[in-house]
């Protein structure tokens, strides 16, 4: 029996390294809708304020509650926004001053807690061939405020996603992340308001934690994938401390720039990824073969470098980069731990049961594999 099944794995192994080499091959025609930050340039100069955005119009036009998805395939109205990326692109720079005049009701901008009425001085939109792709748009608005202003306050909408916002024109300038329905609190116009690296560091902690819980519903079935074969702490950890390692180690090579491969090729093989643990343990009968953990170290390096996009897009200066890196890295283990106890508390009773393996283990592997399969198909054809 013991042969038969290490036969098995070894023609999984074998499955996974190909179908890693054919999707490779087919990735360029995958789908990307995942839902990425606003970046933000503030300057206020000579009694004005100018804010240069590189936005996805549509999405922020879609109404699409872009706090609460990664994805704006998984949004409700997910119709709307496909409805708005298959207008041209004069179209929908046509349609950016009724936004405008939305974000001037929160208001977007204040200065000395006045509101600044801001207005289009330009917008770009690309033209992009294939409307499954996102495009990230140019918009440049700017307001009138008095010469003798002391501090500014942006305020993001409710539902608008992830704001990155950087003053520019001063020394050690604000730089932030402000979440929908937040404020960047008052910033000196003057400058000094850079934060310090504790302060990035804490900030950027619940990023990480919020890109597994509750958004990043890939990287939740791979762990309870891992979590499935056995519920005994040695396996688990085995396991834990490979994949931890791998996507420690492509995280920050990814974020630096050292390393980078396009989320068409990475997305497809995280998908894979879950596919693979998922079956395996359907037939690994709760037992760790020798192989198990160097195969999940490779699959670590893929999911770091998903991790890597996410903070790549944020786009902060040099002098945070290192803080925030760390403190996205432990809010995504905070995040996998949280996942694995809440696993724990609603099986692990049960785990000592003769039936726990039929009823639960392998059912719950053959969903996640059925899910994982799914998304690999997605990812590369749809």
């Amino acid at each position: 029996m013991s042969g038969t099944f290490l036969g098995l794995s070894g023609k999984l192994r074998f499955c996974a390294v190909m179908s890693s080499l054919w999707l490779g091959f087919w990735a360029g025609m995958a789908v990307a809708h995942e839902v990425v930050p606003t970046i933000s340039d503030l300057t206020v100069a000579d009694g004005a304020a100018r804010i240069e955005m590189r936005v996805n119009l549509e999405a922020q036009l879609s109404g699409i509650d872009l706090d609460a998805i990664e994805d704006t395939d998984a949004a409700e109205n997910a119709a709307d926004y496909d409805a708005l990326r298959a207008l041209t692109a004069a179209d929908v720079a046509a349609r950016v001053d009724a936004l405008i005049a939305i974000w001037n009701t929160e208001p977007l901008l204040s200065v000395d807690g006045a509101p600044v009425a801001l207005s289009v001085e330009a917008v770009t939109v690309p033209d992009v061939a294939d409307i499954e792709l996102p495009r990230i748009s140019d918009l440049v608005l700017t307001g009138v405020v008095p010469a003798d202003a002391a501090t500014v306050t942006v305020a993001w909408p409710a539902g608008a996603g992830d704001l990155v916002l950087r003053q520019q024109g001063v020394d050690a300038p604000y730089t932030g992340l402000i979440g929908g329905g937040e404020t960047s609190g008052a910033i000196a116009l003057a400058g000094g308001d850079a934060a310090t690296g504790w302060r990035t560091f804490v900030d950027y902690i619940p990023v990480g934690f919020d890109h597994i819980l509750p958004k990043g519903l890939d990287h939740i079935l791979f762990v309870l994938g891992l979590f499935f074969l056995s519920t005994r702490l040695g396996p688990l950890l085995w396991q834990i401390s490979a994949f931890t390692l791998a996507h420690t180690v492509t995280l920050a090579l990814g974020a630096l720039g050292l390393v980078n491969v396009p989320g068409s090729i990475v997305e497809p093989l995280i998908a894979a990824s879950i596919v693979y643990v998922a079956v395996e343990n359907i037939f690994a009968k709760g037992g760790l073969s020798k192989w198990r953990p160097v195969v999940i170290f490779g699959f670590g390096l893929l999911h770091g470098l998903g991790f890597a996009s996410v903070l790549g897009e944020f786009g902060l200066p040099q002098g945070q980069f290192i803080p925030a890196l760390i403190g996205f890295n432990i809010g995504v283990e905070l995040g996998q731990l949280t996942v694995i106890a809440l696993a724990f508390l609603a099986v692990g009773w049960f785990a000592s049961k003769a039936w726990y393996r039929t009823a639960i283990a392998v059912p719950a592997s053959v969903v996640i594999a059925a899910i994982g399969a799914y998304w690999v198909v997605e990812r590369v054809f749809l």
